[in-house]
């Protein structure tokens, strides 16, 4: 790659303007793209919207092919930038984009992953105009300098960002299905007649209740030791047993149940958003949190944070909450929840299938960083240093 043949051009040097639509002169239906359509994560477009005509927006104005890129004008730091793969019919987009799309000099994915790069990015924010709805105009973008190498090369550097997401997304496919099959496990297990793969006969099962096998908020010895950090609903995700922060004792907290680590903690307000973790630390946790351990005659408190987390006991937590806009349920509600569980050395194989699927889920987040961390290591070598020569 040899960067003293690269020249640095104005972004519009190199592109083919898009051509509009008169809105008054249409008829039938066609797909739009609006802001809101592009994911800024995968800078994909994740909806399109089949409109008629007769009800358009007058932002539906620009025609949009394969191999374009659309670049959100308004609120450039959200990065809502997508770049077009597929042909599709009718396909218009909004005028809060700038349609950037390549001429014979440049190529339209190099040019995508130039406009999409932090340093470009980063660049356009800095021109907003506005409080409200800070934004740039199509001029500014366009005026923009990008480095330009030889057509060749242009499609070499595409090709091998674009290879790096492939990997992503491979991974990321990997994951959820995953994710997806150890969510089918748990639920199959979960039941007044459970199935785990040949691991489990349901006949070897013992039914019982969820108020047998756990106890909620009760005060154990380890409670008395001194705490620094506590945990509030925020700090809680679905399907992600990890609790995702926390905040500091000492600077203030109206908090007062305990937690040690190991405990399963269950968001009971608003159980539809399906909030449970395992406590990787002690602490104080909101009293929206309910503090759940398992009893260790019946039931291993690794298999625990599964089966609170699980389909069937979600919906019985929806269905015994009250309350219009926080609906809350309570343990002596949940407590009544039906299971059969099995004895505790079938419980210990199905927890070591549960805790590889975990394990490597982990790795597949890894995997998923390290591209990503690559893909931006690349980014700025190959294009954020010839930005600041």
């Amino acid at each position: 790659m040899r960067k003293d043949k690269w020249e640095f051009v104005k972004l519009g040097d190199v592109c083919e303007k898009a051509k509009s639509v008169n809105i008054r002169k249409q008829h039938g239906s066609f797909s739009y793209i609006d802001i809101g359509s592009v994911n800024s994560e995968l800078k994909r477009v994740s909806e399109i919207q089949e409109l008629d005509w007769s009800i358009a927006s007058s932002r539906a104005r620009q025609i949009v092919r394969k191999g374009d890129t659309l670049f959100s004008t308004v609120r450039v730091n959200l990065e809502r930038v997508a770049f077009i793969e597929n042909e599709q019919n009718n396909l218009i987009a909004s005028t809060g984009f700038t349609v950037v799309r390549a001429n014979d000099k440049s190529d339209g994915q190099y040019l995508f992953y130039t406009v999409s790069s932090p340093q470009f990015i980063d660049k356009l924010s800095k021109l907003q105009k506005g409080t409200a709805y800070p934004a740039v105009t199509d001029k500014i973008v366009f005026n923009e300098e990008i480095p330009l190498p030889p057509l060749e090369e242009q499609k070499q550097i595409a090709a091998l960002f674009h290879s790096i997401e492939t990997a992503m997304e491979q991974v990321d496919g990997q994951e959820k299905n995953l994710k997806a099959l150890q969510k089918n496990l748990v639920n199959g297990l979960v039941s007044t007649e459970p199935v785990f793969g040949n691991l489990l006969l349901s006949k070897n099962c013992t039914l019982t209740h969820i108020g047998s096998i756990a106890e909620c908020d009760k005060k154990y010895p380890e409670h008395e030791k001194e705490v620094e950090r506590f945990v509030g609903l925020e700090w809680m995700e679905a399907d992600n047993f990890k609790l995702q922060g926390f905040g500091l004792v000492e600077n203030g907290t109206t908090f007062t149940k305990r937690f040690a680590k190991g405990d399963v903690l269950f968001g009971k307000r608003r159980a539809y958003l399906k909030k449970v973790a395992v406590a990787d630390f002690d602490g104080i946790c909101s009293g929206d949190i309910l503090v759940i351990r398992a009893k260790a005659r019946n039931l291993l408190q690794g298999l625990l944070p599964y089966y609170i987390s699980s389909e069937a006991f979600i919906n019985h937590a929806i269905s015994t909450s009250a309350g219009s806009l926080s609906p809350r349920t309570k343990w002596k509600d949940l407590q009544t929840f039906e299971i059969a569980i099995p004895d505790l050395k079938t419980q210990e194989k199905i927890l070591d299938v549960l805790k590889q699927f975990d394990t490597t889920i982990i790795q597949l987040k890894q995997q998923k960083a390290t591209l990503k961390l690559l893909k931006q290591k690349l980014l700025n070598e190959i294009l954020g240093q010839c930005v600041n020569l």
